[in-house]
């Protein structure tokens, strides 16, 4: 894929960039490393001094850097006003209590007597630079929840975006620049991926992060096992939203649409398939049928807009392979179908789809669709509404719409994902760690667990 800022609303393409070349990307990593020496041994005031003065920058930037994202990738002007917000939010959280997350730990007393100590602390210690290659999805997210941690924990960063959003990764070099810190500790990597593995393999670079694809994931992990680096994966997800007879189920239909069409469809975390018990069936899916029809497709840049285009065309072609399979197996549309496409508009657009009769031998079943496309399950009762549920490779999140406890202590219990969300729709916030299992990915972002990921957890044990 070409670095370049190419329109999804009209397929535009309105600029390119070269990849950098061996000798720029060893010089900014000479730099990164330079930087991390001393940079590690600054104070957290001093670091969330640096923080807070990038979050108010950013409040600053905010339209600004909305319409660059919009342009990038698509997302609906007021999401991506909403995204730069969340962002600074959270910068401004890591900077209130990294240094209580990361506080040193003092094991009992009867423990530290007993190993002959006169005292033990366990002390987190940063590791060093750490690479993060990030999806186009959420351009300033995902880059912020692994950078404001990272930052406040003393390491420092290196950013390898993805090649369509690399006006965005450009201005998040720009703003830790102006926010005052020091050259080096945050700088963007404009390469492709071909270029990725030989920074993974540089001894330089300590550890890596990554948001994306599955097989984006394995290469990553692969070629950091076999230099023994730490890694975080937050990979695909296809996340159940299981609606029980107990249910509002009204609310539970609104947040339904929100909760798959957020992003245009292409979150992780959006509810992909939808697990409804039999009793209820007819009448969630009715709702929630009618308010997926009801969506306001458009140009992003419109405040109205509820669904604007997909990120590219390869991405739309995609899904329109996974609907044209499940129907050719059986699946019913009941809205939607890229058949039904509207012709006016010239960019990536996919309307809002709802299938149906869905089957265990559909591609869509056992694969993530990143966009607006939802599937509809019957389940006779709880237990195979379980089993539906973590009938999948995947194990992101997971959404339970219920006012009977018992079920809710059941699903928690049962089900097979890294978040249960009861009564509500999945969303990232930083004090809660945010993570998957099974091919999701491993390890955790955000909260106190996710700045601790890339430190270095180091037993201080004195004698008398």
């Amino acid at each position: 894929m070409p670095i370049a800022t190419v329109n999804p609303a009209n397929g535009e393409t309105l600029k390119t960039y070269e990849a950098m070349g061996e000798e720029e990307i060893e010089r900014r990593l000479q730099l990164a490393e330079a930087t991390f020496r001393t940079y590690r041994t600054t104070s957290f005031a001093d670091r969330a001094r640096l923080l807070i003065r990038a979050a108010d920058l950013l409040d600053a930037d905010a339209e600004d850097v909305a319409r660059v994202m919009t342009t990038e990738m698509g997302k609906p002007i007021k999401q991506a006003r909403a995204e730069a917000a969340k962002c600074a939010k959270a910068m401004r959280w890591y900077a209130e209590r990294a240094e209580g997350l990361l506080a040193d730990e003092e094991p009992a007393d009867s423990d530290v007597k007993d190993s002959g100590a006169s005292r033990v602390r366990v002390r987190y210690r940063p590791l060093g630079p750490v690479l993060a290659v990030m999806p186009w999805n959420f351009p300033l997210w995902q880059v912020i929840r692994f950078a404001a941690p990272a930052l406040m924990a003393g390491n420092v960063g290196l950013l390898k975006h993805a090649s369509n959003v690399p006006q965005t990764a450009l201005y998040l070099e720009d703003l830790f620049h102006r926010a005052g810190y020091p050259e080096g500790c945050f700088q963007t990597l404009l390469i492709g991926a071909g270029q990725v593995d030989d920074i993974l393999r540089d001894e330089r670079v300590k550890a890596a992060t990554l948001t994306g694809s599955e097989p984006a994931g394995r290469a990553v992990a692969a070629t950091c096992g076999e230099m023994i680096k730490k890694t975080v994966l937050e990979l695909g997800g296809s996340d159940p939203y299981v609606v029980m007879p107990s249910a509002d189920l009204d609310r539970a239909a609104q947040i339904a649409v929100t909760a798959r069409v957020q992003n245009n469809g292409q979150s992780c975390i959006a509810a992909k398939r939808f697990i409804v018990h039999t009793d209820v069936y007819d009448a969630f899916a009715q709702r929630f049928v009618d308010r997926m029809k009801a969506l306001v497709v458009g140009d992003p840049m419109r405040d109205e807009t509820e669904v604007g285009p997909l990120s590219s065309e390869q991405g739309r072609t995609d899904l329109e392979e996974l609907v044209d399979d499940a129907k050719r197996s059986g699946a019913t549309v009941l809205c939607g179908g890229h058949e039904l496409r509207r012709p006016e508009l010239p960019g990536w657009y996919y309307p809002p789809t709802v299938l149906a009769d869905i089957t265990r031998e559909m591609r869509i079943h056992r694969e993530e669709a990143f966009g607006p496309v939802a599937t509809l399950y019957r389940a006779a009762d709880l237990d195979e509404a379980v089993l539906i549920a973590n009938d999948s490779p995947f194990g992101l999140s997971s959404n339970v719409w219920t006012r009977d406890e018992a079920e809710v202590d059941r699903f928690v219990r049962d089900l097979e994902a890294g978040s249960v969300y009861v009564n509500g729709m999945t969303a990232s916030h930083p004090a809660f760690p945010f993570g998957g299992v099974k091919r999701s990915g491993y390890g955790r972002e955000l909260s106190g667990h996710g700045i601790r990921e890339f430190c270095n957890i180091t037993t201080v044990w004195q004698g008398a």
